[in-house]
């Protein structure tokens, strides 16, 4: 192979990373599947997509989208996030809260892991391989410590994250819930400090139509939501029981899942060992992730092997993943129904993908933009693996 042939393909593989990486973003940012119900007691007319939600990474959001319509006037779009648990609970079914908790708090940690494995791979000379993999994963390390573990680690989460935590929690719905983005967080200002029982700043005319929420960052009001809810709960338990606020990620997520279980169904026997294991689980994957990057590490350095290639066949597969993980989270909520529940049915497996029947409800599952991308992010990188398997065939 010349010279100019190998620069074209070293070129061409950093671009096509590159791409790859700038994909994972992407994917992150955008709904990758969605489900909705209908049923006649919830017509076209108010319900245009019935109730629709939108899975991302980091959390569930609202997919009902404001009707604008002469003879049907909201204020802003129905919760159906909310609409689906109250749906749901009637038959025993947890909430939606209750399901993926490990992998929405871990996503930006993963996708964040899966860029540097994509970078890895296409960097040729393995010196250079392992100082960019291992600079990577000392900061993506570094950043879950201090978020799962470190006081006010809830700071260094993502505000789309924050926002379906807060949004989970809310029994009144209503909230903008559609995605992380910033504007959504600002709509829970006024509400979020009034919850708080802060008062209102005065404006410089005199009036005071401003609240202190306004000289906050979304993601200060969001945490601060937390942990006044967080506090409130806790007075409730016994004094033995009760924790002190740290803000850390660990905390938020056993609390929050704890919540989430006994929304509709307050069976403490039964909530604690499914906490308990849900701290386990937690604590078990921080340390899983710890030795993924180790063994990648390996794989890196010795250039060859299952390790060195799983740097891009892991994130290739992911959209495979993703489906695994959405059936199994699925067949649990249909298969881990509560007693509690006003209507008793077998367990029964949720519809993956395609129409299904459920009752008098219809369901809809269908992949989203964020699954295309995954699709999209698949052909870039086995583009991406050939190139390199060409390249390292050659220099044997």
């Amino acid at each position: 192979m010349n010279a100019q042939t190998h620069a074209t393909r070293g070129l061409l593989a950093g671009l096509l990373a590159l791409v790859a990486i700038g994909l994972l973003a992407a994917i992150y940012y955008s709904p990758i599947w969605w489900v909705s119900l209908t049923a006649p007691n919830y017509p076209p007319e108010s319900f245009p997509d019935g109730v629709r939600i939108h899975f991302h990474m980091n959390g569930v959001f609202n997919g009902c989208q404001k009707v604008e319509k002469a003879e049907i006037h909201e204020e802003e779009a129905l919760d159906c996030v909310h609409e689906m648990d109250t749906i749901n609970h009637y038959v025993g079914m947890y909430p939606i809260a209750a399901g993926g908790v490990v992998e929405r708090a871990f996503s930006p940690f993963i996708i964040s892991l899966l860029g540097v494995m994509v970078l890895g791979f296409a960097i040729p000379r393995t010196a250079a391989r392992l100082i960019v993999m291992g600079l990577g994963f000392a900061g993506i390390l570094g950043w879950m410590g201090l978020t799962m573990y470190g006081e006010d680690g809830l700071e260094y989460q993502n505000l789309g994250y924050l926002t379906a935590l807060v949004t989970a929690l809310d029994q009144e719905g209503g909230m903008e819930k559609e995605a992380p983005r910033v504007s959504a967080a600002e709509a829970l200002l006024a509400r979020m400090r009034a919850e708080l029982g802060e008062p209102a700043t005065p404006a410089p005319d005199g009036t005071a139509d401003r609240t202190n929420a306004d000289r906050e960052s979304p993601k200060e009001v969001l945490i601060e939501s937390l942990e006044s809810r967080f506090e409130k709960t806790q007075e409730r338990r016994p004094p033995e029981q009760r924790q002190e606020w740290s803000g850390s990620g660990i905390q938020t997520l056993l609390w929050h899942y704890e919540t989430s279980l006994g929304r509709y169904f307050n069976d403490p026997v039964m909530i604690a060992p499914m906490v308990r294991g849900m701290a386990v689980a937690t604590h078990a994957f921080f340390w899983i992730m710890v030795g993924a990057m180790l063994l990648l590490l390996w794989g890196a350095y010795k250039g060859a092997g299952l390790l060195f290639w799983l740097l891009v066949l892991a994130p290739l597969a992911l959209p495979l993943f993703f489906i695994i993980d959405y059936a199994a989270w699925l067949w649990w909520y249909g298969h881990t129904l509560n007693d509690m529940g006003a209507f008793t049915v077998k367990p029964f497996m949720p519809t993956v993908f395609g129409d299904g029947k459920v009752a008098q409800f219809s369901t809809h599952s269908y992949p989203y933009t964020g699954f295309g991308l995954m699709v999209l992010l698949s052909v870039v990188l086995a583009i991406l693996a050939l190139i390199r398997r060409k390249e390292l065939r050659e220099a044997r």
